[in-house]
């Protein structure tokens, strides 16, 4: 018996007459799903748990694209924002919870001398990119990983519509753990490039000496190396992958995960580059929104008292070896495979077996949701996720969509199994990690 999503249909009917595909994130959107087969709307959460309008119950590992990392209504968190709430908003003037979540910042992440903060990871990432150009007098910038919505960075990808050629020109992109690739774009650039910006990890680890190969090459030649810890940010370490790697950039970029979904993103850097903060413009009316600066001090807080980075690490490599043992036993080695570190765990396509990536995407994805499971490829994890109960409905869960979905690749139209439209991808980001 499938889920009824008749509420899911209503409201996405009437949301399409005022709002451009229903959504405002692409990914949060109907092409993201097997539309008909899947939610649309949600509406609450608890934990590590979310419930649709329909009043279909999931777990959530989606976690609004990865800011929930201590779980949703965290109570402490959420008394924070209350306290503040009781104070006021936004201000006509600076609070000085500014400063002592900068202070925060500048005592976990090394690179970290001073911050500006944001509302979301493009303000940040494109605050480092304006930075960088400031300092060095150039515009061309290096680009490896998703960094966000501005011209630009997006001008690189096939969703460039409405970005200028000229601006398109100015940004190039070389692969992650390539190196050399890099070095031949800087020795076939005669003016330069501003910066270099990288997402440090992702799905994929960084090879033995290509973090520091990039750090070298940007001394040589006078470029700032920028993390995007948009992703890794208080996830990894709460130093970010800079502390956990040992390598320390010039600025950073993090979001997501320090505010418990309250929108907020900060810029960090070398006291010697940020200071031109005070002469480019980077400023924006809620930039020092409170709810959100309180929010993150107590997110902050929680993730070191708890240690909850080790224990989502431990959760994640829990479930990458459960998951594992479920591919084994439906047989779908050649159609699957675990992927991601133990604090981001993935299940993906190996683009070798049966169906087409897309199919098969789709087919896990919406028996996933048949079996009370929310996600994309990966395991956007929360410490709400590490309870034990959690884990095995988890694994439960994706026992039976395997069965469903291998039972589908076996039949003679496994496209026939889908309840409706099929995933249509943005664009394609990071590569698809076989290993």
């Amino acid at each position: 018996m499938t889920r009824d999503f008749s509420k899911s249909k209503v409201a996405q009917d009437r949301a399409l007459r005022t709002i451009p595909l229903a959504s405002q994130t692409f990914s949060k959107a109907a092409m993201a799903t097997v539309e008909g087969a899947a939610p649309l709307f949600l509406d609450r959460g608890k934990g590590g748990r979310v419930w649709d309008v329909d009043g279909n119950e999931y777990i959530d590992y989606v976690l609004g694209l990865l800011p929930v990392v201590l779980g949703y209504c965290d109570p402490d968190v959420d008394d924070a924002i209350r306290r503040q709430l009781d104070r006021g908003i936004s201000f006509s003037l600076a609070t000085e919870l500014e400063a002592e979540l900068a202070e925060k910042l500048c005592e976990l992440i090394p690179c970290a001398e001073m911050v500006r903060f944001g509302k979301n990871g493009s303000d940040a990432t494109t605050a480092a990119i304006r930075l960088a150009r400031a300092h060095t007098g150039r515009e061309k910038v290096a680009v490896c990983g998703y960094h966000g919505w501005h011209d630009w960075y997006i001008g690189t990808t096939t969703r460039n519509s409405g970005v200028p050629a000229s601006v398109r020109e100015l940004s190039a992109g070389f692969t992650f753990n390539d190196a050399d690739a890099l070095k031949a774009m800087f020795r076939t650039e005669p003016e330069g490039y501003a910066a270099v910006i990288v997402e440090p990890m992702a799905l994929q680890a960084p090879a033995p000496g290509f973090l520091e190969a990039l750090r070298s090459l940007c001394d040589i030649y006078g470029t700032l190396l920028v993390f995007d810890e948009i992703i890794t940010g208080f996830r990894l370490d709460l130093g970010g992958a800079q502390k956990f790697f040992g390598v320390i950039p010039d600025l950073a970029a993090f979001g997501k995960a320090m505010g418990n979904g309250m929108p907020i993103s900060a810029i960090v850097g070398r006291r010697q580059y940020m200071t031109l903060m005070e002469e480019i413009f980077f400023s924006g009316t809620f930039g020092g929104e409170a709810l959100s600066l309180a929010a993150s001090i107590a997110t902050i807080d929680k993730l070191h008292k708890e240690d909850a980075i080790q224990k989502i690490a431990k959760t994640g490599a829990d479930l990458k070896t459960g998951l594992g043992l479920c591919i084994d036993r439906h047989s779908l080695n050649q159609e699957l495979a675990v992927s991601g570190g133990d604090w981001w765990p993935a299940v993906l396509p190996t683009g070798n077996g049966r169906g087409d990536i897309s199919l098969l995407t789709s087919l896990v994805k919406q028996e996933l949701i048949e079996s009370g499971v929310l996600m994309g490829p990966t395991f956007n994890l929360c410490l709400a996720h590490c309870e034990q109960l959690v884990m095995e409905q988890t694994l439960e869960a994706w026992d039976a969509a395997l069965g469903r979905v291998s039972d589908a690749l076996s039949s003679n139209e496994p496209e026939m199994r889908l309840r409706g439209k099929p995933i249509r991808p943005v664009f394609e980001v990071r590569p698809r990690n076989k290993d």
